[in-house]
């Protein structure tokens, strides 16, 4: 009698997105490559744009989707070190440096150089590109990244100047999955994702959080992280 072959599609869902994330991640070296040996009159083309920002896109959805699987195993580990944060903004910026320019996008950061935060720096980063990624479509022609010292912790923002999160998202942005759709092609996994890795920074009895505003510095949407 042959016996019965069982499988966790889950787990063979994350191990193609794996797979995929390092492909994808193969494709963007060699895409910063060949645009970096492109004469000056080419680079920084709307179509050059287009093409990083669009493979960034789906690199970051995969990264979360691994990220919650991870997550859902208890595989997820934080791992703080310290960082300077305006060099840490200042590297996020730097992977939308082109498309903000191809769509005269102004591009700024409101932080003091000496700030010191202690967070992992790949998990957050993974959270301030993703809202940079969806910032870059929805505001009109600036957004700016704002860090400062706050009680027991930093907190870090992204402002723009486009019309707003919805007034639904607003109120729970750590409930959100409630709000999928694919009929926009907006999901809202980021968020929930970025509200997952918040919480798992924490320093005594202060955790991290994430939170939606509308209205900030620029009149548009408001993201911020607080980091403990």
């Amino acid at each position: 009698m042959q016996e019965d072959i069982t499988i966790d599609f889950s787990t063979v869902i994350a191990s193609a997105v794996h797979d995929m994330k390092n492909s994808l991640g193969m494709l963007l070296s060699t895409l910063d490559e060949f645009f970096g040996e492109l004469p000056e009159e080419l680079k920084g083309s709307p179509s050059q744009a287009i093409l990083q920002y669009e493979a960034e896109r789906v690199n970051i959805d995969l990264i979360q989707l691994l990220g919650l699987y991870r997550l859902e195993h208890e595989q997820l580990r934080v791992r703080i070190d310290e960082q300077y944060v305006r060099d840490f903004l200042e590297e996020q910026a730097a992977r939308y440096s082109v498309l903000a320019k191809a769509r005269n996008i102004t591009l700024e950061i409101d932080c003091d150089d000496d700030l010191l935060g202690y967070f992992d720096g790949d998990l957050i980063g993974g959270i301030i590109n993703n809202i940079l990624a969806n910032t870059v479509r929805y505001t009109q022609d600036k957004i700016l990244l704002v860090a400062e010292p706050v009680a027991s912790g930093v907190a870090m923002e992204v402002h723009d100047d486009g019309a707003g999160y919805p007034e639904e998202m607003l109120d729970s942005p750590g409930k959100i999955l409630k709000g999928i759709s694919f009929k926009n092609g907006s999901t809202s996994l980021g968020l929930f994702f970025a509200a997952k890795v918040a919480q798992m920074h924490k320093q005594g009895d202060k955790i991290g959080a994430i939170s939606l505003s509308n209205g900030g510095r620029l009149g548009g949407g408001v993201f911020r992280v607080f980091l403990p």
